[in-house]
């Protein structure tokens, strides 16, 4: 494809050389004189890997070339991506005026281009509802057109990471298409045809927060390894080996595993755990913001829950679900008795389901702690969902086995809050009457 990359700098420079490695005719377009006559010498305006000898042999063979007039790059290419800066003020918010401005220029472009459908990319990184609310509006104003139907739009998130960027493009991880119709998508995923990794085509908003959770998940995990060798030191402890041993588990550690919205944790071991730890690191006089604020971050995921449930206004609840996880009758630290408990303490009128938790068999530890959180649970408590869904006009739903989801089925007009993401919440949300905690 004819390919013009609006910004030269870290991502437009590689993604530039790159997608002219991969075939591609590339114009890059930049404002700066000074890097637009480096690239058209063949000489990289920056420092990485092997980005030097691509740009020299992209250039040399004609596939790469550079200008500074936007409406001409527009007019000799099918594709335009952007990949200008979006730099944030010391309190976070994020700058779109690059943005703003390539996308007025593309769209005056396209008011005065003949020939195929044009198909405008959006690879800088941009908080979800940039493009649809602020971009698609101004490309639409500045071009007379309107986007999905005489202009494409994608955005097209980069995950490449400065000193490997180039093997990281042709080598990715995973490649994200937000499209605004399928036409969109077919063209960028026609761009990268060839090169590894899974091709997710997803809605924009969902592409626009993926490099976000990408970013914010590493840079946690950097503070967690951190803190924790801040702590494995002033213990007495080698953090090396603590931590080979950690990234060997991929079962639990290094997986998919605890890494999908839902409800608060609880149970015998990770309050206990994070406990014990940040009581270490204290006695040691270890500071560990991170750590410390594990705890408090999931009480206000519970206190979430507490509020949807306010906000119906109504006062039957049933609640299905009781034991921390599914497929447990351990109710110790469970955020669902909480839960219980905070609602009964508000007045409200509560019913509550669990297939594993039966007042007769709870022993030990379990049934103490049962008596001192829910004293009044054998009132409570049925042995039918049915029955729960009969008394409830808000159903709380914090398991999702097959009784509860059959039930369901038949929850008519009554509020759903769902802190499991039950099986077909993809089509319930937006609906009336079904509130997700976290989706």
């Amino acid at each position: 494809m004819r390919v013009s990359v609006f910004g030269l700098g870290y991502v437009g420079c590689v993604s530039a050389a790159c997608l002219a490695k991969l075939g591609h005719d590339v114009i890059g377009v930049d404002v700066n004189p000074g890097k637009l006559d480096l690239l058209a010498r063949g000489v990289a305006p920056l420092v990485e890997a092997d980005i030097g000898a691509l740009t020299e042999e992209v250039v040399g063979a004609g596939r790469l070339t550079v200008t500074a007039d936007a409406a001409a790059a527009v007019a000799a290419s099918d594709v335009s991506l952007i990949c200008v800066g979006t730099p944030s003020a010391p309190n976070g918010s994020l700058s779109t005026e690059f943005l703003e401005r390539v996308a007025e220029q593309i769209g005056a472009a396209l008011a005065d281009r003949a020939g195929p459908r044009h198909t405008v990319v959006i690879r800088s990184t941009m908080l979800p509802g940039t493009c649809e609310r602020l971009l698609v509006p101004l490309l639409e104003k500045h071009s007379g057109r309107v986007a999905g139907t005489d202009f494409g739009v994608a955005v097209n998130p980069e995950f490449l990471r400065e000193g490997s960027s180039v093997r990281d493009f042709f080598a990715p991880p995973k490649t994200v298409v937000g499209e605004l119709d399928p036409a969109s998508g077919d063209v960028v995923a026609a761009l990268y045809e060839g090169l590894p990794g899974e091709v997710f085509r997803v809605p924009v908003t969902v592409a626009e927060m993926t490099k976000y959770a990408d970013n914010s998940f590493h840079a946690l995990k950097i503070a967690f390894a951190n803190e924790l060798g801040a702590v494995c030191r002033a213990l007495g402890v080698d953090s090396g080996p603590v931590m080979d041993v950690f990234v060997s588990d991929r079962k639990l550690n290094i997986s998919p595993a605890y890494l999908r919205p839902g409800f608060a944790f609880g149970g015998s071991c990770l309050p206990k755990d994070v406990r014990g730890l940040v009581y270490a690191a204290r006695r040691a006089d270890v500071s560990v913001p991170l750590l410390d604020h594990l705890l408090p971050a999931n009480e206000e995921h519970l206190a979430r829950a507490v509020r949807l449930v306010e906000e119906t206004g109504r006062r039957r609840i049933g609640v299905f679900g009781l034991s921390f996880k599914p497929g447990t009758d351990d109710l110790r630290e469970s955020p669902l008795v909480e839960l219980a408990e905070r609602l009964l303490g508000k007045g409200y009128d509560l019913r509550i389901y669990d297939a594993n938790v039966s007042l007769s068999r709870l022993m030990g530890a379990n049934r103490d702690y049962m008596r001192a959180r829910l004293p009044h649970l054998g009132e409570l408590l049925s042995s039918d969902p049915v029955e729960v869904l009969d008394h409830a006009e808000v159903c709380v739903i914090g398991c999702a086995d097959p009784a509860v989801v059959a039930a369901l089925e038949n929850a008519g007009d009554r509020v759903l809050v769902d802190l499991v993401r039950l099986p077909d919440a993809a089509t319930r949300r937006g609906v009336p009457g079904y509130l997700g905690l976290a989706w």
